[in-house]
């Protein structure tokens, strides 16, 4: 067969290499200059390692991309460091990663962090998830956790992943984020851009024709039961397409999909993120803290705080101290439309509260990357509104973060669900 996959992410190689190595000729489409979409990574002048420009690890559980790892003989380039991840209550910040920790959390009284230490092993031992996507995750913890576990810690959780529309998300999308997660974090030697390229790499040199800088324009079915792609640089018929786009994206370049299929696709919510990266001269946790919570309620202007090099060796940056700010954002958000200098000046009176001893001539660079589809949003009974993986056009197969349900985005699970998609297509070869 002649197949296209639809964007170069880690999941369309990951899919590309499995349609490879079953002897078909595989062309990528990729709109952006690079491989690896949400999880690709960039390199200062004085920089060894790249870092991502949407802050990315591994969990030790996530097998998919480790699995697509060691087929390529690349574990040893794996490194699982063991950072600490903190919540900020009245004005400090606390380690929450650990059952001792949750123990000694003074935020809430002793006997509700015994409550909430059971039902976190309650959730890690439920081995069925579908009965609880028939609850909104705010009743179900409110009712469960108490109200002081509920209000000090996850109601900011829920707040800040999905804004207006954190009353909506149901108990298995939380569910699963205890089942699959660990306190110990990954990543790849030399940045997960490191990983993409060497990929990407290796699938050209087996003849996967990469094509950057192509956005696709429209996909259509013929009548034959090829697919026709569409770019602004030409119009090429495959056999069969693997889109793993954004649903909104395979919406619009694909208009000729069936009425019911395309509604599925628009009724699916998400929301953006903008994260605001920046090179400091100096460290700006005290602490050693890699990722630090910030609840909404306690007036920071983002979510998260996440300092990279306090889970890798800033020699690897030139010695710079590199510190993320992002948040989860609608796409209608002002943020969406200030720059780097204003979105620096909004963030900067913020870091005085994480470390007083800051300045604003830290700052030696700053960098800023937005996307409108960075978390899918999953309402009560969501595995019964999920597109199916093979689309109702001939020949067209769809896999997204958006599909991963209940597990939550990232690239373990679009390893899997794209070669999932791959080991469909060579089915009905």
């Amino acid at each position: 067969m002649k197949v296209v996959v639809v964007g170069a992410g880690v999941g369309g190689l990951a899919a590309a290499h499995d349609l490879n190595r079953a002897g078909h000729e595989v062309v990528i489409y990729e709109a952006a200059d690079r491989v690896g979409g949400l999880a690709s990574g960039f390199k200062d002048t004085n920089w060894d390692w790249s870092v991502e420009r949407y802050y990315h690890h591994w969990f030790a559980t996530d097998r998919y991309i480790l699995d697509l790892i060691d087929e390529f003989g690349w574990s040893d380039d794996v490194i699982f460091p063991r950072p600490t991840t903190a919540v900020f209550h009245n004005e400090k910040f606390y380690p929450l990663d650990s059952a001792l920790a949750v123990l000694r959390f003074p935020g809430i009284p002793f006997f509700d962090r015994l409550r909430l230490g059971a039902v976190i092993a309650y959730l890690k031992l439920t081995p069925n998830w579908k009965p609880l996507e028939r609850v909104t995750a705010d009743s179900w913890i409110r009712k469960w956790v108490g109200h002081n576990g509920y209000e000090v810690i996850w109601k900011p959780l829920l707040v800040g992943k999905f804004g207006p529309h954190y009353q909506d998300v149901n108990m298995a999308w939380f569910w699963a984020r205890f089942k699959a997660r660990t306190p110990r974090l990954g990543t790849f030697k030399g940045g997960f851009q490191a990983l993409l390229d060497r990929l990407a790499d290796e699938l050209r040199q087996r003849g996967v024709r990469i094509l950057l800088n192509q956005p696709v324009d429209q996909i259509r079915g013929q009548t034959d039961g090829g697919i026709s792609i569409i770019s602004s640089e030409e119009t090429a018929v495959f056999d069969k397409c693997l889109s793993t786009t954004s649903p909104a994206i395979l919406a619009r370049t694909t208009p000729s999909l069936p009425k019911q299929y395309l509604e599925q696709l628009l009724q699916l919510k998400s929301m953006g993120a903008v994260v605001l990266i920046l090179a400091l001269k100096h460290p700006l946790s005290e602490d050693g803290v890699y990722w630090h919570n910030l609840p909404k309620a306690s007036g920071f202007p983002f979510l998260s705080l996440v300092e990279h090099t306090n889970f890798l060796p800033r020699q690897h940056f030139g010695g710079d101290h590199i510190v993320y700010c992002g948040d989860y954002l609608e796409e209608d958000h002002e943020y969406f439309s200030l720059t780097k200098e204003e979105l620096l000046e909004r963030f900067l009176p913020a870091f005085s509260r994480i470390n007083k001893k800051f300045q604003p001539d830290w700052v030696r660079e700053t960098w800023l990357f937005k996307t409108s589809y960075a978390q899918p949003v999953p309402p009560l009974n969501h595995s019964q509104a999920i597109p199916s993986i093979k689309t109702p056009l001939d020949g067209l197969w769809f896999a997204s973060m958006s599909q991963i349900y209940p597990w939550d985005r990232g690239t373990n699970f679009a390893v899997q669900i794209c070669r999932q998609a791959a080991k469909q297509m060579l089915a009905q070869a």
